[in-house]
């Protein structure tokens, strides 16, 4: 599987605070199916001064680290974005890292408080070329008030990436409701860890992958974590799923994981 979003870079971010922890969440998604992993710290103004040239560095070391540990994990670079006047310019002119180099970037909208004109700004993105890919939006605060942004956001354009604790439930109630409801609407394009630690939002996409192969189907449940994170990666063109009009009804086809979700639900992966 394909993991889009980590901060399992030490010391960049509110995630892993050292390298040993770094590597034990390398190994941890590695026990759990993970065989890429971005590497994507917040890009946070006056917070998290993170940018490309520190992020690829520390993306390099962590890599050696690896090989030396023997943890057979794939690393990109990439970054959690939030929202500022000058991102545009900023993802224009490569300080601000998209994923693998490609068009598409981890896009972050505040929490608690819905910005002004989001969508004109998102618009902005894409019209400079770029994919925003909507964070774990089932996990913001104002998607109660306001679920038509999320829908028009991702009409427009962007995508979206539920974390695999929220389709779990371990993020609680309202985090997994707007989950199912973006599932079942077919919203959903990515599902990833947003892994933070070891303990704490530890790394691992298999729970959820099986959770949404028994409420979308199995071939869905690859999409979201291994076909399109790669198309991802490889900088191929996406159509938000949401934005296509026919959409395969769930089922429980073993085509694409081969009965994954069954050899995940006996412990055998």
């Amino acid at each position: 599987m394909i993991d889009l979003h980590s901060h399992i870079l030490p010391g960049l971010d509110d995630g892993s605070p050292d390298l040993a922890m770094s590597l034990e969440m390398a190994r941890l998604a590695v026990a759990d199916g993970t065989t890429h992993m971005a590497c994507t710290p917040h890009v946070m103004p006056g917070v998290y001064e993170n940018a490309t040239p520190n992020i690829a560095e520390a993306v390099q070391a962590l890599e050696l680290e690896l090989y030396r540990a023997a943890i057979p994990l794939t690393l990109y670079v990439g970054a959690d974005v939030h929202l500022a006047p000058d991102l545009p310019d900023r993802l224009r002119l490569g300080t601000v890292p998209t994923l693998n180099g490609s068009r598409y970037f981890l896009f972050e909208p505040p929490h608690h408080i819905l910005p002004p004109r989001l969508e004109d700004f998102a618009a902005r993105l894409i019209g400079a070329g770029f994919v925003p890919i909507l964070t774990h939006p089932e996990r913001l605060t104002w998607i109660k008030a306001n679920y038509d942004v999320i829908e028009r956001l991702n009409t427009l354009g962007c995508l979206i990436q539920l974390t695999a604790d929220s389709v779990t439930g371990a993020f609680g109630r309202t985090a997994l409701y707007y989950s199912e409801k973006l599932l079942d609407e077919g919203r959903v394009d990515i599902v990833a860890s947003d892994t933070h630690g070891a303990s704490r939002r530890r790394p691992g996409l298999s729970q959820a992958v099986v959770a949404i192969a028994n409420r979308c189907g199995e071939d869905e449940a690859y999409n979201m974590a291994v076909k399109r994170p790669d198309a991802i990666l490889q900088d191929r063109p996406l159509v938000p799923i949401g934005k296509q009009s026919a959409r395969k009804s769930g089922g429980s086809s073993a085509g694409r994981f081969g009965g994954l979700g069954r050899l995940f639900k006996s412990g055998a992966l």
